[in-house]
């Protein structure tokens, strides 16, 4: 497998918050048309992982390409122009927007202000009820419907790679079945997904390959299927046997 074949690749990647190391000598790739899970608790580092991707936090080591081009360092705006696209924890959205300007938010670049309205189509598609909703100012939206909306706007921007921070916090198990599914169709339908998870078994279940993090390092990785038999809820649940604190 060469280098061609993976979106994204983070090498021996550490990050600090002054005197504090946050990230230790992180190391992964995300290969095209894939779903990748990077699973761990509160503390693991996954945000601050998914913050020096996006470009929010700089590195002090290690390098980040994206198709091939180093994107560590470089501004936010200029990594999503790339291609990149974010779905945030807590379904954050403009609420006082309607559910049509939210979703026209998500195409707000130069770039990808055309075609809107078979973009818009595509989105509806996928999540029926926001066509249903379009005119309704977002507030009034169920949790659910936030995170539809969420990953239907992050969708609007037609990224390459769309990551996913914590899809599931606070749904109900019914919805959050059905925003799976979605994310199941988006990905084959070609889009890279990344899902930045607490939820082991779920996020194990729909992926192809997961990364368990614990204390700002990879303690475990492998294909999705085979964690799901093995001893990722021991690393998961900060078993020190898997690394040297």
């Amino acid at each position: 497998m060469t280098s061609k074949d993976f979106l994204l690749e983070i090498n021996n990647l550490n990050v600090h918050y002054g005197e504090l190391q946050a990230l230790h000598e992180i190391s992964l790739k995300i290969r095209r048309n894939s779903i990748v899970s990077i699973i761990g608790s509160n503390g693991a580092g996954k945000s601050t992982l998914l913050n020096t991707i996006l470009g929010i936090n700089k590195p002090t080591s290690g390098s980040i390409l994206f198709l091939g081009d180093k994107i560590d360092g470089m501004q936010t705006n200029r990594i999503v122009a790339k291609g990149v696209s974010l779905s945030p924890e807590g379904s954050s959205i403009f609420q006082k927007m309607t559910v049509k300007e939210n979703l026209l938010m998500g195409a707000y670049l130069p770039h990808n202000r055309v075609n809107t309205a078979a973009k818009l189509e595509k989105v509806y598609r996928l999540f029926p009820v926001l066509k249903e909703k379009a005119g309704q100012q977002a507030s009034y939206l169920s949790g659910g419907q936030r995170q539809m909306l969420a990953i239907a706007r992050a969708i609007m921007s037609e990224p390459k790679l769309l990551f996913c921070d914590e899809i599931s916090l606070g749904l109900a198990p019914i919805i959050i079945q059905d925003i799976y599914s979605t994310i199941k169709e988006i990905n084959e339908e070609g889009l890279t997904i990344v899902l930045v998870e607490q939820d082991v078994r779920r996020s194990l279940k729909y992926s192809h390959y997961s990364y368990v993090m614990l204390k700002g390092r990879i303690v475990l990785e492998g294909k999705s299927s085979e964690l799901l038999e093995g001893d990722v809820q021991d690393a998961y649940f900060g078993l020190n046997k898997y690394i040297n604190c």
